[in-house]
């Protein structure tokens, strides 16, 4: 193969006049080589070889296109290294370099695109200010409280500033869409008039031809509430909403590998918060190379959209009351009040909580768990129940590891166990559903200060506070004073007797 000298060199020898002959005498070159570099200019002397020899690899060229075939048509995250298919060739008797096998896969994977489609062809993007973002969802593989855990994460990114906002859930329901939304709007201080999404069940019902869709009814209220026009991806066309797909692979490189590892979620999120603000400082805009992100952002956020309140995302579903006060959602049971046992009752869930309603009224609220067959009691939805049962005091599983309040505390240690003690302090304890828990709480307190730890005097203290207060002294005007007031003064009778026996 000629260098470019070589072949420069040759021409001004030949300019000069000296023979074709001479020149490939002199460079020790063949006369042919010398004629092409002299009459064809543009002549490539690369060297191409048509056949590629496979000494090594031929008895296996077969076993290695079926591996390279089946690993083509697997998921992103399943496809196998290159090592590893060179790791099955050996056990299956291959004895070469990996070399070897990582080149043929290549020119494979090249011939493939090649005979696939030509490469295609994209139009550059520009978005105003306040006008778009792009949102979706990843799959990552973090550490918590020393257990592997799949997250699903949401990413946000503004079109115009490239300001990012990503936060980690368990699921990827409705629900988490909702609180990703609102938490990314208080990030950006603002909300833009357009989101670009793609196809997801949770925000599109039915796909149409070119971009028309059917967006789900939840999604549209709460896109309405934020004052966004929402619009679809075509399917299969993630080059739509590019920025926030690289942002998927920029996020996993930069944030989550090596492998995150974090005692509670709210610890990993708050965390991805802060490195989201980080990054936004540390990164200059793409577009205008003189801001850093962070500073696009601030430039931006005066257009946005003002935030007027969160969306209040809730999907909504509705389950039946056991005789147990029970109800069975995401795997798992919660309690709720008594009054609501065998009812048909509404639960809103939310990111991190559950709402329970029954006839409109909240007889519960928890904290959501997203492990599976954990039942989350609330002792304080058993208390008429108890009140009628007060046995169950000591077995009722509600009231196991009950977190009473200190005084209500200190009440049952000195009340003592068994039945007669349990007895008395559910007297106390059926007490808060007429006066409440924090006047039970002030009646036990001025007992145990006056050193008695009676259930009588508790209840006595309580009705004596629900007794009206007394009426004020009427105060007579000074033109209504009489000039001799009575007096109450039973002895002036005895005067009229003296005087009745004077006469």
């Amino acid at each position: 193969m000629l260098v470019l000298e070589t072949v420069l060199k040759i021409r001004r020898e030949f300019a000069a006049g000296k023979a074709m002959k001479a020149i490939a005498r002199d460079l020790h070159l063949s006369r042919k080589v010398v004629r092409k570099a002299i009459r064809e200019p543009e002549a490539d002397f690369t060297y191409r070889r048509v056949v590629q020899p496979l000494p090594k690899l031929g008895p296996f060229q077969a076993r290695l296109d079926a591996l390279l075939d089946e690993d083509e048509a697997r998921p992103r995250r399943e496809k196998l290294r290159v090592t590893r298919i060179h790791d099955l060739l050996l056990r299956e008797g291959f004895d070469g370099s990996y070399d070897a096998v990582r080149r043929y896969a290549a020119r494979w994977r090249r011939d493939r695109r090649r005979d696939v489609a030509d490469a295609p062809a994209f139009i550059p993007l520009m978005f105003r200010p306040g006008e778009a973002y792009q949102f979706d969802w990843s799959h990552e593989d973090v550490e918590i409280a020393g257990k592997p855990m799949r997250v699903k994460v949401a990413h946000m990114r503004l079109c115009a500033s490239r300001a990012i906002y990503v936060r980690a859930y368990p699921r990827e329901t409705q629900e988490m869409l909702f609180d990703a939304h609102a938490r990314a709007f208080a990030f950006f201080g603002g909300v833009p008039t357009r989101g670009i999404y793609d196809n997801m069940k949770t925000a599109v019902t039915t796909v149409f031809t070119s971009k028309e869709r059917i967006f789900n009814r939840r999604f549209l209220v709460m896109a309405g509430h934020y004052m966004v026009e929402p619009t679809a991806c075509s399917p299969a066309a993630g080059w739509e909403k590019g920025q926030v797909e690289n942002q998927v692979q920029t996020a996993r490189g930069r944030f989550f590998q090596p492998r995150l590892r974090f005692t509670s979620l709210e610890e990993l999120n708050g965390w991805l918060e802060a490195e989201c603000r980080r990054w936004a400082e540390m990164h200059q805009h793409p577009e205008q190379k003189e801001l850093t992100v962070a500073q696009a952002l601030a430039a931006e956020r005066p257009v946005l959209q003002p935030m007027l309140g969160p969306f209040d995302g809730f999907h909504e579903s509705e389950h039946a009351v056991t005789g147990t006060c029970l109800i069975s959602f995401d795997r798992n049971r919660y309690s709720v009040m008594a009054k609501a046992v065998r009812r048909i009752v509404q639960v809103r869930a939310y990111a991190d909580r559950i709402v329970v309603r029954c006839a409109g009224e909240v007889v519960a609220d928890h904290p959501r768990f997203f492990g599976r067959d954990r039942t989350v009691y609330d002792p304080w939805h058993y208390l008429p129940v108890l009140v009628t049962k007060p046995g169950a005091l000591r077995n009722g599983a509600p009231f196991q590891d009950w977190d009473l309040p200190s005084a209500l505390a200190r009440l049952r240690r000195k009340l003592g166990t068994g039945d007669e003690a349990d007895r008395r302090f559910v007297r106390v304890l059926a007490a808060v559903l007429d006066d409440g828990l924090d006047a039970v709480e002030d009646a036990v307190r001025e007992a145990l200060a006056a050193g008695t730890a009676s259930d009588d005097v508790i209840l006595n203290i309580l009705a004596r506070r629900r007794e009206p207060p007394r009426p004020l002294a009427i105060v007579t005007p000074e033109g209504l004073a009489l000039r001799d007031p009575p007096q109450a003064n039973c002895s002036r009778y005895d005067s009229l007797r003296d005087l009745h026996a004077a006469a």
